[in-house]
């Protein structure tokens, strides 16, 4: 994304109004924020983390804490024509929230548009995290599977219709030949069947008392005629017959193998893999609420660290080193709880929320390790559903074969005693005829016969001829619709192509951003001997479930340069404070955008920036700005004053 690219010209309200009660240190306050930047400037303690906790309330994120001293609060937002308001209860000792607010989903927000210190994206950068697990957690991949696997079963079957029709054109030239031959065959056959009705009317017997044997000859012949009609249609029924019990005999060994390949499912194991299912969701439900509360208790202790952080008075000066200083810098080594009103050393408070956040780290890799059994257990489930499908479909195909089989076995046999009985028949109307000829009359009952025989078969040819023409009209009637299978195959393809290379985007998106901003920014912020940050994105196998699949990976590199301009590799470890603040913060910004966060949100809150000295914070903020239309800024009152691009200040909560 090119700097300076003004998101605020969305369709975004121009100001915002947050009131607040009960909140992280505040009792009561109302603030209304302008596009662009606001800053809220003041001193520690003076409430500005918990009015930043307030605004991501109203907005929808759980990662707010209530007043110790209250048993009730709330975060109302008005918003051009809309109001959203979060409450907050005590309830059993659990923070219970309720509401409205802004977003239904607040995970997208929570990773890259909260940056307060304990975000998650920044604190990656700093632990060294698997950045590109944290850039695609958002992404549904598994939903994006099961599309592209719809997509392609699409594909396959469009693929097979196409194929058909590929194999129906070819067969075209076959049947025009075909029905060539059998036209120039009719025509010769009508010729010749002219030819003797015109010789049988030529030949005159005028013999008076063998009328009567004529009539019954020619009724004979008429007979005959017709009796080999319907038996030459009775073969051809036979011949159809037999044709489909090998089709259907050949599906049914076809099936029978895929049958025996198939199981018809062991529902102990099915009930096993439920049961596992089951408790490894209730595990992860059970440490996601863990997860949470470890969260609160942080952002709880981090909190009253803050607000009851000792700031020396203007009563003291240069040469006061006497008692009240020594009772100042006393009074500062320990915290007083809200609570209980006990005295407890900060010293000790700062470890037990560093052992609270390895703790919750812990958590959260045991929540991945569960995910990761979980998605094993669902694969195997349904494989083993699919299978006992498929393996009912195939069974059921089985049983509809062997009843075809059975009725056309049933019709074949009938037809086979039809043709015996016709051939029969027509034995008795030859032998018939063969008694009623005489000589003076044998010519004329050969010319009756030649053209019974010709009328038969050109009644057959015929037949025959509109069979093919039917078979090419339907092959051309389905050729007609190819274009549009091939339409459709394009489109399926298109689509498919997208999602398979969405994830793949999506990282080179991040990789790219972060890159391109991390560049302006180093530039911008001058550390000495830093060179460049950047990320190079590789391929790695990992195991996923029972296989082994190749995913990205996203390397943090760092290059640094000594005084005699020698370049050098350097670890996240080797940044100063301030470098892992400012290379956190750029990772949340390509999140922020790679995953368009300012349609969703169009907030972004920026805390604990005191490891950045005040210069290079006010270039972060002119940075950030143009990419962010709502950007809320918590600073001391001099790192405040150095910022120079047009801004609100929020000094009194």
């Amino acid at each position: 994304m090119e700097p300076g690219l003004d998101t605020k010209q969305r369709d975004i309200p121009g100001a915002a109004t947050l009131s607040v009660d009960n909140i992280g240190g505040i009792d009561e306050t109302e603030v209304t924020f302008h596009h662009g930047v606001t800053v809220l400037s003041g001193r520690n303690a003076t409430n500005r983390t918990s009015l930043l906790q307030a605004i991501m309330a109203a907005l929808g994120s759980e990662q707010a804490s209530l007043k110790a001293d209250a048993d009730e609060g709330q975060a109302v937002l008005e918003f051009g024509d809309e109001t959203y308001r979060r409450t907050l209860e005590r309830r059993g000792g659990t923070i219970v929230t309720d509401g409205d607010p802004y977003l239904d989903d607040p995970e997208l927000a929570d990773l890259f548009a909260f940056l307060l210190e304990t975000n998650e994206a920044r604190q990656a950068v700093a632990r060294g995290d698997d950045l590109r697990e944290l850039i695609m957690r958002p992404v549904d991949t598994n939903a994006i599977k099961a599309e592209i696997e719809q997509y392609e079963q699409q594909k396959r079957e469009l693929d097979e219709r196409l194929s058909e029709l590929d194999d129906l054109e070819n067969r075209l030239p076959d049947l025009e030949a075909k029905r060539t031959r059998l036209t120039d065959e009719i025509e010769s056959l009508q010729a010749d069947l002219e030819e003797a009705r015109e010789e049988l009317e030529e030949t005159n017997v005028d013999v008076e008392q063998r009328r009567e044997e004529e009539s019954e000859l020619e009724e004979k012949l008429a007979e005959l005629r017709d009796t080999r009609s319907e038996l030459e249609t009775v073969r051809d029924r036979i011949e159809t017959e037999r044709e489909s019990i090998e089709a259907l005999e050949d599906e049914r060994d076809e099936v029978e193998a895929r049958l025996e390949s198939l199981s018809s499912g062991d529902e102990t194991e099915v009930s096993r893999l439920e049961a596992e299912i089951d408790t490894l969701q209730a595990e992860k439900a059970e440490l996601s609420q863990e997860i949470s509360q470890l969260q609160s208790t942080i952002q709880f202790n981090e909190q009253l660290l803050d607000e009851q952080e000792s700031v020396l008075p203007d009563v003291a000066t240069e040469d006061d080193d006497g008692p009240v200083t020594d009772q100042l810098l006393a009074d500062s080594e320990s915290v007083t709880c809200w609570t209980c009103g006990s005295s407890v050393p900060r010293d000790q408070i700062e470890t037990t929320i560093e052992q609270l956040r390895s703790v919750r780290q812990e958590r959260i890799e045991e929540r991945s390790e569960i995910s990761s059994e979980l998605d094993e257990r669902r694969e195997t489930l349904s494989e083993i559903n699919e299978n006992k499908t498929e393996y009912r479909q195939t069974q059921r195909r089985l049983d509809s074969i062997d009843d075809e089989l059975d009725r056309r076995q049933d019709r074949l046999d009938d037809l086979t005693d039809d043709r015996e009985a016709l051939t029969d028949e027509i034995d008795d109307l030859e032998t018939t005829i063969d008694d009623l000829e005489t000589d003076d009359y044998s010519g004329v009952l050969d010319q009756h016969k030649e053209v019974n025989q010709l009328e038969f078969e050109l009644e057959r040819k015929e037949r025959e001829r509109e069979e093919i023409d039917d078979e090419i009209d339907e092959i051309e009637q389905r050729l007609d619709d190819r274009s549009n299978l091939q339409e459709r195959r394009e489109d399926v393809t298109d689509e498919l192509t997208d999602l398979r290379t969405r994830i793949d985007q999506i990282e080179a998106d991040a990789v790219e951003g972060f890159n391109e901003h991390m560049e302006n920014l180093l530039e911008v912020l001058g550390y000495d001997n830093l060179d460049r940050i950047w990320i190079d994105r590789t391929r790695r196998e990992v195991r996923e479930g029972r296989r082994k699949v190749e995913r990205s990976s996203f390397d943090l590199k760092i290059v640094r340069s000594t005084d005699d301009g020698a370049a050098y590799e350097d670890t996240i470890g080797h940044l100063s404070e301030s470098e892992r603040e400012v290379t956190g913060l750029v990772f949340a910004l390509a999140g922020y955008l790679v995953h368009d966060v300012y349609e969703t949100v169009p907030f972004m809150l920026l805390d604990s920036l005191e490891a950045i000295d005040a210069e290079r914070i006010a270039k972060v903020v002119e940075y950030f700005e143009s990419y962010v239309p709502y950007l809320v800024v918590a600073l001391l009152d001099e790192d405040a004053q150095a910022v120079d691009v047009e801004h609100e200040v929020v000094s009194d909560i």
